[in-house]
């Protein structure tokens, strides 16, 4: 189909009105041209991909639902999504280090004291934020937003198009022209297929934008949240970071600030090109002076609503907060209710949720009744002040004018004269300029809106910021420089909690400063770091080397540090009064199995390979008849038949028992065989005989113990016992199990034991005499 274009010389001798008409025509006709023309290719295309695309058995979906990714040889991961019988790949590539390193100089930290408003800072943390969404201009995103305006331009034009043609249509059936009435009605219809389709993909490519803008912005904070050793930003962004609820900020508060920020961008875009077009058309009926009361009702209305506009930014802010606190109580009832359920606490967790729960609908409330106000001044100025200004701006040509014409021929014209209808053509000028109106007053009430959206994205945008701006300044832990594959050692090291970085100390600090107005220097932040630092000591000075075949137990009372020994030799805590660590690194070299065992969302065979995944287990060439025998070294070769095979999908946190899940750590430090295994209590609820089969088994791996425990009988499968003092001073001891020393001190406890058994005779008794009293008065 070849479309033949209109020769220039009879563009030119047309009127403007026919003009604008056949080019709204010639538009209507390439769009429908172009669609049409797509179909088959497009139908074509997908039969293709339908054809060529096997359904795959049951065998290879399960496979898929297993494996859950590929690795590529670029580092990138692609993702295996069942889907409909089929399997879909999505690759994913993680954010490299440079630019996290490159970003990390956008996100200074910012005054604890800030409140959100439209100034410098939210202009500076929105674009921080913007330079994730949109990395470059050649980016999906820039092009969703570039289609995006370039609709908005569009329905714009087709709005001014729309209202001229209004005008004329009113005009002809003033006039009883049917001819021009009936072209009227064909160009409507003709005009209607471009604007419908517009109005579509405007409202289409905003909520594409905002889930681009929510897909970016989230890979891209878990990348930063979850990262590996040695940052390990989940743990230590409550601990050192201050900040809490992170859940609420990544995926509630990311969503809330994509939609927010999508949607302002077409409510301010658009309405402003509406304005400047609009204003240029109605400057044409209504004169300067028309005009000029025109802006100067926009002057006015900006003034009245931005004084009377509340503070809806912080109000958003604290909402997001508080929805949060109730998130997070929600999911503490979910993760603990084994636990509440056997103390009874369902009465308490629920007085608890609802008073969360209270404050958040106290606070929502308040909003509500402030937007009451608000929103009538709104609505007044906007809907009735400015169509009353609108029937004021369009009388202006016609009282004002010098000469009136009453619109009345009082001869026939001659055949080559118009027919001169004044009133038919003021009736024009009337509907052309109070649609434009109309759509104006909409077009400023939006703009009038925007400020009220913009304040709550300004409370969005600086929850967000402060989620950024701590993982990225987080102080960067230093793996051990005299890292030693053979030993773990530490050298004068003080065991301490962590305390809040020297940065986040600084920023909460000029809270305080700013309200007494005395800065605060960083030697004084320092200072109070330091202090802190010391003040939560709990082993002072601790030294020792453990080569590899010694075995070390550490043990002491309760709340005496003896895991948080075990969190600096995992790396998890820094090391204190400017003591050394030296030990292997990577989960082949120190391997920590905690009290609490941790069971990941996914199939049993991941419960044994865990920190590792599947395509991990299947590169490493190892088989399922050597996992059954870890199974069986720690008394579980029940489990692949009692809960269904290797690729069985449940809680298991809520199938296994409290020992099952512990025997269940304990067969990942067998698949893996650390150098070292650091055990925290790790089989307080494992019968005894169990227990000392799974320490026999780990020795003969050649996996070198660190125990943390309280049970005596496990001292006969270790060399070292540290032991520490449970005073406050933070002393230790060390000493070698089997030495002079320890049997000097088994034979004190001996002697000790001897002189209470002598005494057994004396109370016994004195147990009959008491007994002999009782009876005497009883009777």
């Amino acid at each position: 189909m070849v479309i033949q274009l209109v020769n220039t010389a009879v563009l030119n001798s047309l009127n403007p009105k026919a003009r604008q008409s056949l080019l709204v025509a010639l538009f209507t006709l390439l769009l429908l041209r172009g669609r049409v023309a797509d179909i088959p290719k497009t139908v074509l295309s997908k039969l293709k991909k339908v054809a060529i695309r096997h359904e795959v058995s049951q065998e290879e979906l399960a496979q898929a639902l297993q494996q859950v990714y590929v690795n590529q040889p670029d580092g990138s991961k692609t993702l295996l999504v069942p889907y409909k019988g089929y399997i879909s790949k999505v690759n994913i590539s993680p954010t490299p280090e440079s630019v996290i390193a490159e970003n990390s100089k956008q996100f200074p930290l910012v005054s604890a004291s800030y409140k959100p408003n439209l100034d410098k800072t939210f202009l500076r943390q929105l674009l921080a934020i913007l330079r994730i969404t949109f990395p470059s201009w050649k980016s999906k995103e820039a092009l969703i937003l570039v289609s995006h305006s370039c609709f908005l331009v569009l329905r714009t034009v087709l709005s001014v198009a729309v209202a001229r043609l209004d005008g004329r249509i009113v005009r002809d059936l003033v006039s009883a022209d049917g001819l021009g009435f009936a072209k009227g009605i064909g160009l409507w219809f003709l005009l209607a297929i471009p604007s419908t389709y517009t109005n579509s993909m405007i409202r289409h490519l905003q909520a594409k934008l905002s889930l681009r803008m929510r897909t970016r912005l989230t890979r891209y904070t878990d990348d930063l949240y979850l990262s590996p050793s040695p940052d390990l930003r989940y743990y230590r962004v409550a601990l050192e970071g201050g900040l809490a609820d992170v859940d609420q900020y990544i995926t509630s508060d990311i969503a809330a600030f994509c939609d927010a920020l999508s949607g302002i961008y077409g409510n301010v875009l658009k309405p402003s090109l509406d304005l400047v077009l609009f204003t240029s058309q109605l400057s044409r009926t209504l004169g300067v002076r028309g005009t000029a009361m025109l802006f100067m009702s926009y002057f006015i209305t900006a003034k009245i609503l931005r004084a009377v506009t509340p503070a809806f930014g912080r109000l958003a802010a604290v909402e997001a907060r508080l929805e949060g606190e109730y998130r997070a109580g929600m999911g503490r009832v979910g993760r603990e209710s084994e636990e509440v359920a056997f103390y009874g606490g369902g009465l308490r967790e629920r007085s608890i949720l609802l008073r969360a729960y209270l404050r958040l609908i106290k606070h929502v409330n308040s909003i509500y009744k402030i937007r009451i106000a608000y929103e009538w001044t709104e609505d007044f100025l906007i809907k009735y002040l400015w169509s009353a200004a609108g029937y004021c701006l369009i009388s202006i040509p016609v009282f004002w004018t010098r000469v009136r014409n009453i619109g009345v021929q009082t001869s026939a014209p001659q055949p080559h004269e118009k027919t001169v209808d004044e009133v038919a053509n003021r009736t024009e000028a009337y509907i052309s300029s109070r649609r434009l109106l109309l759509s104006l007053a909409d077009a400023g009430g939006r703009l009038m809106y925007v400020y009220k959206d913009l304040l709550e994205l300004a409370g969005l945008t600086t929850r967000l910021y402060t989620l950024l701006s701590t993982l990225h300044n987080l102080p960067r832990p230093t793996l051990p420089s005299n890292a030693d594959q053979a030993k773990v050692a530490l050298h004068d090291v003080d065991v301490g909690i962590p305390t809040a970085a020297a940065a986040f100390v600084a920023a909460a600090a000029s809270e305080f400063s700013a309200s007494d107005e005395t800065p605060v220097s960083l030697s004084e932040v320092e200072e109070v770091v330091a202090n802190k630092a010391a003040s939560s000591v709990l082993v002072k000075g601790l030294s020792f080397d453990l080569q590899a075949g010694e075995h070390l137990m550490i043990t002491g009372s309760n709340g005496v540090g003896k895991t948080a020994i075990a969190r600096i030799l995992a790396g998890l805590w820094a090391a204190q009064g400017g003591g050394t660590v030296s030990r292997p690194h990577g989960k082949k070299g120190v391997f920590v199995v905690p009290q609490r065992a941790y069971m990941v969302t996914g199939t049993l065979l991941d419960q044994i390979i865990y920190p590792d995944s599947y395509p991990d287990f299947a590169r490493s060439g190892r088989t399922h008849e050597e996992l059954m025998g870890i199974l069986t070294a720690v008394n579980l070769a029940y489990l692949p038949s009692r809960e269904g095979g290797w690729s069985t999908r449940k809680e298991w946190r809520d199938v296994l028992s409290g020992g099952e899940k512990q025997r269940m750590g304990m067969a990942r430090v067998f698949y893996h065989r650390p150098k070292f295994a650091i055990l925290d209590e790790c089989t307080s609820a494992v019968s005894s005989d169990v227990e000392g089969r799974m320490y026999e088994h780990a020795k003969s791996l050649g996996i070198t113990l660190i125990t943390i425990s309280l049970r005596p009988a496990l001292m006969r499968y270790h060399t070292q016992l540290l032991t520490i003092a449970g005073d406050g001073t933070g002393r230790w001891t060390l000493k070698r199990i089997g030495t002079a020393e320890e049997r000097m001190d088994l034979d004190r406890e001996i002697v000790t034991l001897e002189n209470k058994l002598a005494e057994v005779e004396k109370w016994e008794q004195r147990v009959k005499e008491l007994e002999k009293q009782l009876s005497v008065q009883e009777n």
